[in-house]
Parts: structure tokens; sequence; C-alpha cells
């Protein structure tokens, strides 16, 4: 572990410019997520079928992945992300106008939805290797943290704003907020320094290249090993949207403005989280062992929670737990790939995080409307400690040398950063 000033990497000026657009646009995100979710309760009255939307706009990811993180390589990643974050903001001016004029269905939400999936498998791969090249190997880990810290505020910001509009103008405000969202991360992109930018070659057209992705992640264990750990826990941990929602309508009895104030004290437990972590570096397969243990264990506590309050408290440790643990993951996937790879080891990272809802989103829904939502949300508790499990073992005999110091070679053969 290193200490290093908190905010060390915003005195690059490209990733001052770069963050600053996050925060807007993510602000939007979190609230067209917390809102979709409601106008799919609204419209069907069931966990599953709002399972089932969330796993149709991830479904993409998680088959299109790999082409997304090839394009990733090939192609200018700064241009890119204009385009998709463009094309995401028409999907959600569609959704809000077809929203506020009582004209949206069910069938619209899933098309929307998927359309939207569509464009993020593009998007996830470039957005996450993004990073490295705005800032160099140094500066990487707290980057990374630092942008989690931005979701993190985002997803606290974002649920409160939306609990607030829904309760008195309705959903549809929500996408077209999200909509307007987008400006600020497309004028940021235009505006960064071409000069500066640690762009990696653009990698040549030539057959069989996801195979061979593929082919180097097996063969290195500081890739494969969280990416597993990440495909146990996005599969089952990661689905708060679906869990979220029911068990604040169910056991703890609120509305919207208590699944608000449940996902804002997960974003402000993660402000926290993020905070810390980004001031003290940690990489390393030990060291996400540790932090995906700490994840499960406060993912039970918030499932047997027995009121709100007690709830939102357990919740508070549950993101600050996942910021550390998601940053730790994404720093040591991306300090441990060959820049001609990144695209494609980031697109595994998001198939892992984000592709695999459509596996355990409408398996959770099932959980927690057959059985409990409680029950739904401790299946994913025991998967953060069954990954927990993972690394440590993996993680025996490595040393988690610090980015950028002269042991990260050495580390990286022994199968951590």
């Amino acid at each position: 572990m290193s200490r290093r000033p908190t905010f060390a990497a915003l005195a690059v000026a490209n990733y001052r410019r770069y963050l600053t657009g996050q925060v807007v646009s993510l602000v939007g995100t979190w609230m067209q997520a917390v809102a979709q979710a409601w106008l799919v309760l609204e419209l069907s009255h069931s966990g599953t079928v709002l399972g089932l939307v969330i796993a149709v706009q991830l479904l993409p990811v998680l088959v299109l992945g790999p082409y997304g993180g090839l394009v990733a390589d090939r192609v200018d990643k700064r241009r890119l992300l204009v385009a998709t974050n463009v094309l995401s903001g028409v999907l959600a001016l569609v959704l809000g106008l077809l929203a506020v004029t009582g004209l949206v269905t069910l069938a619209m939400v899933f098309g929307l939805a998927f359309a939207l999936g569509v464009v993020r498998s593009v998007a996830a791969p470039a957005q996450q290797s993004f990073p490295a090249e705005v800032v160099d190997p140094a500066l990487l880990a707290n980057a990374v943290s630092l942008n989690n810290v931005v979701t993190s505020v985002a997803r606290a910001v974002g649920p409160a704003l939306a609990g607030g509009l829904i309760a008195t103008t309705g959903v549809g405000v929500c996408f077209l907020v999200n909509a307007a969202s987008f400006a600020a991360v497309v004028l940021a992109l235009s505006r960064l320094d071409h000069a500066t930018l640690r762009s990696a070659p653009p990698v040549d057209r030539a057959p069989g290249q996801i195979v061979a992705g593929w082919r180097y992640v097996r063969a290195t264990p500081a890739l494969s090993v969280p990416l597993v750990m990440m495909t146990l826990v996005g599969t089952l941990a990661y689905e708060f949207p679906v869990s979220l929602p029911l068990l604040a309508q169910g056991p703890l009895g609120g509305g919207p403005g208590a699944y608000g104030l449940m996902t804002s004290a997960m974003g402000v437990g993660a402000v926290a989280g993020g905070l810390w972590l980004a001031a003290h570096v940690r990489v390393g397969l030990r060291s996400l062992g540790i932090l995906a243990g700490l994840f499960g264990a406060a993912v039970l506590l918030a499932a047997v929670a027995p009121t709100l309050p007690l709830a939102l408290a357990a919740l508070l440790a549950v993101g600050a737990a996942s910021t550390c643990f998601l940053s730790t993951a994404s720093s040591t996937l991306q300090l441990a790939a060959e820049p001609q790879f990144r695209g494609r080891v980031m697109a595994l990272w998001s198939m892992a995080f984000l592709g695999t809802t459509p596996i355990g989103g409408p398996l959770v829904g099932a959980i927690s409307e057959g059985a409990s939502p409680r029950i739904g949300l401790a299946v994913g508790g025991l998967a953060c400690l069954a990954a927990a499990a993972l690394g440590l073992l993996a993680g025996r005999g490595t040393t988690n040398a610090v980015p950028g110091s002269p042991g990260r070679r050495v580390a990286l053969q022994g199968g951590a950063v």
C-alpha cells in the first residue's frame, strides 16, 4: 500500500476536464436508473420483469463486449466516447418524451433499454480503459479511485433528485434531465489537449484478435483471477437495482423516497471509501480478496437489517466496500494489461461487471419475489465471500507492489500488481 495525496490525479489538466464532465453526466445516469426501475414497477408490478428489463439492457454487453473491446483497441477512444455519449443522450430523450406524454409502454422500455445496451457494449471498454491514456501509470490507481468517487457522488445525488422528481413531477422528467447531462461529458471530451494524451497505437486489423485477447488473459493470472472474482460478484451481488426497490416496497415498507435514500446511502459510503482508497493505493489479488470479504459481510448485514435506519447504516458500509473493491480490481487489470490489449481486457471486465446481469438480474428478481428480497440480497453477499476466498488463495505468496514502483514487474509475474 502506498500513501499519496488524495487528489493527486487532479494535477493533470486533461483529467480535471474529463472528471468534471463525468460528474454532471453520471448524476443524470443515476437519475435515469432509479426512474427506469420505478417506471417498470409501475407498469408491471413485478420484480421479475424489473430484472428482465435490466437484463435486456445489459445483454448486449455480454454478447457484444468482446467486439466492443476490439473496437476500443482499434480506434481513437476519445472520439468513440463522444459518439457513444451523443447516442445515449438521444435514447434518454426519446424515453423521456414518451414518459412525459404518457405514451410509454413496457415494450418501449424494453426496446430502448436494449438499444442503450448496444451503445454501452462499445462505450464501456473505451470508458474503462481511457484513464490510462489521460494520466501516467503512477497516477492511474489514484485516477481510477477518484473516478469511482465521482460515480459514488452521482449515486448519492442522482437517486435523491430522482426520488424527489418522481414524487412531484413523475418519472419522465428524470429521463429528460439525463438526456441534457450528456452534453457536459461531450464538451469535456472535446476540450481535452490531444497532444498530452497517452494514446495507445491503434491495433491493426487482423484475424483472430478476439481469441488472442482471451488467450492473453487466460495466460496472465493478474488478469484472469480478478475477472473470475468480478464474474461471481457481478452476477449475484451487483443486482441492487432489482433487490433494493423490492426491499423498499416490501419488508421495509417504503416508497420511491425510501429507495432513493437507500441508493444514496450506498453512494455516500462509496464516496468515503473511494476517497480513502485514492490516498492509500491498493492493488493485487490479496487486497482484492480482503475487500471482497468486507463487501460480502456488509451486504449480509444490509440483508438482515430489520428497519430502514439500520439498513441505511449497513448500505453505507456496502457502498464503501463496493467502491474499494471495484477501484482495486479496475486498477489491477489496467496496470497488468499491455496497452495493445487494454481495450479487450476491459471489455471482459465490463462483461463480468455489467454483462452478467442478464443472468443474475432475473435470478435475483425471482428469488426476491418468490422467497424474500432479503434472501435475494443475501445471495449476493455469499457470492462476494466466495470471490474473497478465491482472491486470497490465488494471492498467497504474492506481493502487492505499488503502481509505478520498481517492484511492479516482479509482482506482475507473481500474479499481482
